[in-house]
């Protein structure tokens, strides 16, 4: 669905929060945002260093992160766009359900492709009411950096939720959203067909270890 390099840099993105830049002046809740980027990196970085860990493990690990840091149901909601509404709440679900494992998996796998990059994080800004954008860079051995977004919620008790990855402008959800969006016109625009894909990607992934 995603292409490999979109989805790497994403990737990397998410794993390679090493160090944050705490520039004076900042109000609290800026430090928070940003603070809980390096405190999720640092967590994946853990996983993927740990050689003690299985692959299922891991997988295991990698799910806790993801369920954890990443806003599911909003992200799943954004994704099927106008098919959310017309489905019933078991297809909702199962859509759900099938979507968090098919990315844990995929992440997973992909984090063996971690090369060494950093990432800086910049400034971190209030958008609307309860949504964060903290920007950021990936330093990388050769090249320029890359700049990288994060769209976070904030909840009632402080807390923050992933909902959105953006990579040199380009927006993992709205990539997504094109690709489900895609899968469904494929289908005739049924909702079963997509989960039907989506069943038969999940067992690929599990099939391939």
């Amino acid at each position: 669905m995603i292409s490999r390099s979109m989805f790497l840099r994403s990737v990397f993105a998410f794993l390679v929060a090493l160090t944050l830049g705490t520039a004076d002046g900042h109000a609290q809740t800026d430090e928070n945002a940003r603070k809980f980027i390096g405190a999720l990196a640092q967590r994946a970085i853990s996983t993927v260093a740990d050689h003690q860990l299985t692959q299922i493990d891991r997988d295991e690990q990698f799910r806790k992160l993801f369920v954890s840091s990443f806003d599911i149901p909003e992200i799943g909601r954004f994704v099927l766009a106008r098919y959310w509404r017309v489905a019933t709440p078991d297809q909702q679900q199962e859509f759900l359900s099938l979507f968090e494992d098919i990315t844990v998996l995929t992440w997973a796998k992909r984090f063996q492709d971690y090369n060494g990059e950093s990432l800086e994080t910049l400034s971190a800004t209030k958008d609307g009411d309860r949504n964060w954008s903290v920007d950021s860079h990936i330093l990388r051995n050769q090249g320029p950096p890359i700049p990288v977004q994060w769209r976070l919620k904030e909840g009632d008790n402080g807390s923050f939720r992933i909902v959105d990855i953006i990579v040199e402008g380009v927006s993992m959800a709205i990539t997504y959203r094109s690709d489900y969006a895609s899968a469904m016109q494929t289908n005739g625009g049924k909702i079963d067909g997509l989960l039907s894909i989506m069943r038969t990607k999940l067992d690929q992934l599990k099939a391939a270890g």
